[in-house]
């Protein structure tokens, strides 16, 4: 339980947790972006 008080409440675990969510919503905005671009013609 100390590893989640540390992240809920302290300024770098919060910035852990808005790094690692910035990267999950990045790597699905690339694999939509990319399966669109493959998926058009020529």
């Amino acid at each position: 339980m100390k590893l989640m008080t540390d992240l809920f409440s302290t300024d770098y675990g919060l910035m852990s947790v808005a790094v690692l969510a910035f990267i999950v919503v990045m790597a699905i905005w690339f694999g939509a972006f990319f399966r669109r671009k493959m998926n058009e013609n020529a």
